[in-house]
C-alpha cells in the first residue's frame, strides 16, 4: 500500500487531475440508490495521498501551493458532483424544446459551481496540512465546516453532505440526531481518510484507533437510541393517514385543457379506494406537491367534487398552487402551498413553501436571465413567491403536522421551533420531475433523516416516488417504490422519539470542528518544529 500511496503523490498533470476527478466520482458511489459505503473510502483515501503530493516542498512557493491545494478539491468535487447530480438535467427534458439547450448548465455548470466548496475545503486544510495523523483531522473539520456554508450561502444547497453516504441502514443514522448532518459529515471524513494512514505509515496507530473509536461510537449511539421508546404520543386518539402516490407523468400536469381535469379524478380516484378488510377507513388523506394541476379555488366546481368523494369527517391535505390578486393592472401572486379541505369542502387550513428552488420556481437576478430569454422551468407568471414563514397545519382535532414541501425537507437547519409542537412532520414533493434516476432517492434519504433528527414521525407523500411512513428512528413503517401507483394507509399515534433539539446538535457540530481544528493545529507546530 505504500507503494501505491507513493505513485499517487507523485502524480502530475493530467493524470493527477484525472484521478482527482476519478476519486469524487467513485465517492458518488455512496450516494443512493446505490449506497456503496466502501466507495468513499476509496475515494477519500485517494485524496489524502494526492494531497499529500501538494505538500509544502523546499522551494515551493506559497501561492504554488495555495493554487495546487484549491485545484485539487475543485477537480474532486467536480467528480463528486457531476456523478452525483447529472440527473438534474432530467428535469430539462420535461420541456426538451424550451430547456434542452441548458442541459450543460444543469450537468456540468452547477457542479463546476458547488466544487468551489470544496476547493475551500482542500485549501483550508492545506494550510494545517502535517505529516501524522492531524492532517486528517485538518481534512474533516474543513470539509465538516464548508458543508455546513454550502448549506448557507446562496440560499443553500446541502443536497448530498458527504454523512448521506455513510448513512445507507437505521443504526447508521441515528447520530444525525446528536451532532446533525454536517457533524456526521465532520467524523465520516475522518473516518474515511484513515486507510491513507497506512499508506505513508506516520500516524497510522493513534489515527486509525481513533477512527475505529468513532466507528465504534458510531454505531454504539445507533444501537443505543434504536433501544429507545417514544417519550410521548401527540396523537389520542390514533388517526390513520391515507397518502396516495398517483404517479402522474409531469408533462401530463403541464398540460392545458382535459387532461388536467383527468389528473384531478387519478387523485380522487385513489382517495376513494376502500380501506384494507379489518383496517379503518383513512381519517386523513395526503395528496402530493402541486396535485391540483389548476388553481382550485378558480375552477367552479373543484372543491365540490372534492366534498363528493370525502366520508363525513374526512380531511385532504393536498398540495396546490395559491394564488393571491393584487390591485388592478397587476400580475397576481403564485405560491406553493398545502391546503387541508374538509369534507364539506372547505379550506380550513393553508401553508406555504418559504424555501424556493432556484432556477425551478423562481429566478435569482431575474431581469438579467430575462434579458437573456432565459425563464423558470415552472412557467408561472414572475415565478412562485415565498411565504413568510411555515406555519403548521392544525386540523380541528387539535392534530398538527409541520410542513416541508419538496426542497425544504434538504436544510436541517431551518426546522423552526414549531416543529417540537407537531405531531409529525409532513413532506410532500413531486419528483417525477427527475423521472427513475438517483435524484428521488437522494431526496428521499435526506428527508427521512430529518425524521431521525426531530425524532418525529415523517409522512411523505410524493407523486412518483418515494413516498413512504417513517417513524423517529428513520425506519419506514409503510412505503411505495418509486413508479408504484397506489396508497399507503397507516395509523399514527404521534409518537416523539427522545432526541437532541436543534441548539444542541450545533453546539456538538462546533465543538467537534473546534476539536478537529485543534489536533490538526497541534500536529501542524510539531511538524514545524520538527522541520526547524
Amino acid at each position: 500500500m505504500e507503494r501505491l500511496a507513493n505513485r499517487v503523490m507523485l502524480l502530475w498533470g493530467i493524470r493527477r487531475a484525472g484521478l482527482a476527478i476519478l476519486a469524487g466520482a467513485i465517492g458518488a458511489l455512496a450516494l443512493p440508490p446505490f449506497s456503496f459505503l466502501a466507495a468513499l473510502f476509496v475515494s477519500f483515501t485517494l485524496l489524502v495521498w494526492l494531497m499529500d503530493g501538494c505538500a509544502e516542498a523546499p522551494g515551493s512557493g506559497r501561492m504554488a501551493r495555495w493554487r495546487s491545494t484549491f485545484l485539487l478539491g475543485w477537480l474532486f468535487g467536480f467528480g463528486y458532483f457531476v456523478a452525483g447530480l447529472w440527473w438534474l438535467g432530467n428535469a430539462l427534458l420535461v420541456e426538451a424544446d424550451e430547456f434542452a439547450w441548458a442541459l450543460p448548465l444543469a450537468i456540468l455548470g452547477l457542479p463546476a459551481f458547488l466544487a468551489l466548496y470544496y476547493g475551500l475545503a482542500t485549501w483550508l486544510a492545506g494550510l494545517l496540512w502535517s505529516d501524522g495523523f492531524g492532517r486528517i483531522a485538518a481534512l474533516a473539520a474543513s470539509f465538516g465546516l464548508i458543508e455546513w456554508l454550502r448549506g448557507l450561502l446562496f440560499t443553500g444547497f446541502p443536497w448530498n453532505a458527504i454523512g448521506y453516504g455513510v448513512m445507507p441502514v437505521p443504526i447508521m443514522m441515528q447520530s444525525t440526531a446528536a451532532i446533525g448532518i454536517f457533524g456526521v459529515s465532520t467524523l465520516a471524513v475522518f473516518v474515511l481518510s484513515a486507510p491513507a494512514l497506512i499508506g505513508t505509515r506516520k500516524g497510522a496507530p493513534i489515527g486509525l484507533a481513533l477512527a475505529g473509536l468513532m466507528i465504534a461510537a458510531h454505531f454504539g449511539y445507533g444501537a443505543y437510541r434504536l433501544s429507545e421508546r417514544p417519550t410521548a404520543h401527540r396523537l389520542d386518539p390514533p388517526v390513520t393517514v391515507r397518502v396516495v402516490q398517483p404517479v402522474i407523468d409531469q408533462a401530463r400536469k403541464m398540460d392545458t385543457g382535459d387532461d388536467r381535469r383527468a389528473v384531478f379524478e387519478e387523485h380522487l380516484a385513489l382517495t376513494a379506494l376502500p380501506p384494507k378488510p379489518g383496517t379503518r377507513r383513512p381519517d386523513i388523506v395526503i395528496w402530493p406537491e402541486t396535485s391540483v394541476p389548476f388553481i382550485l379555488t378558480e375552477t367552479p366546481g373543484a372543491l365540490a367534487r372534492i366534498a363528493d368523494v370525502l366520508e363525513d369527517g374526512q380531511i385532504l391535505i393536498a398540495g396546490v398552487v395559491r394564488m393571491e390578486a393584487r390591485g388592478a393592472g397587476q400580475e397576481p401572486l403564485y405560491y406553493n402551498s398545502i391546503y387541508a379541505i374538509d369534507s364539506q369542502g372547505q379550506i380550513i387550513a393553508a401553508t406555504d413553501k418559504v424555501h424556493l428552488t432556484p432556477f425551478g420556481e423562481y429566478l435569482p437576478f431575474e431581469r438579467f436571465w430575462n434579458r437573456l430569454g432565459i425563464s423558470n422551468i415552472v412557467d408561472m407568471p414572475g415565478g412562485f413567491t415565498a411565504g413568510t414563514r411555515p406555519a403548521l397545519i392544525t386540523l380541528p382535532s387539535g392534530a398538527s403536522f409541520y410542513p416541508l414541501i419538496c426542497y425544504e425537507a434538504i436544510f436541517p437547519n431551518e426546522l423552526t421551533a414549531d416543529a417540537g409542537r407537531a405531531a409529525a412532520l409532513l413532506n410532500i414533493t413531486n419528483d417525477a420531475w427527475f423521472g427513475r434516476t438517483p435524484g428521488p432517492y437522494q431526496h428521499f434519504l435526506q428527508a427521512r433523516l430529518r425524521a431521525v433528527e426531530t425524532g418525529l414521525t415523517l409522512i411523505r407523500g410524493a407523486n412518483s416516488g418515494v413516498s413512504a411512513v417513517i417513524d423517529g428512528h428513520g425506519q419506514i413503517k409503510e412505503g411505495l417504490d418509486f413508479d408504484q401507483k397506489g396508497v399507503i394507509d397507516s395509523t399514527l399515534g404521534g409518537d416523539v422519539v427522545p432526541s437532541w433539539d436543534i441548539y444542541a446538535r450545533e453546539t456538538h457540530f462546533w465543538l467537534l470542528i473546534i476539536t478537529m481544528f485543534l489536533i490538526a493545529g497541534v500536529s501542524r507546530m510539531g511538524l514545524k518544529i520538527r522541520l526547524n
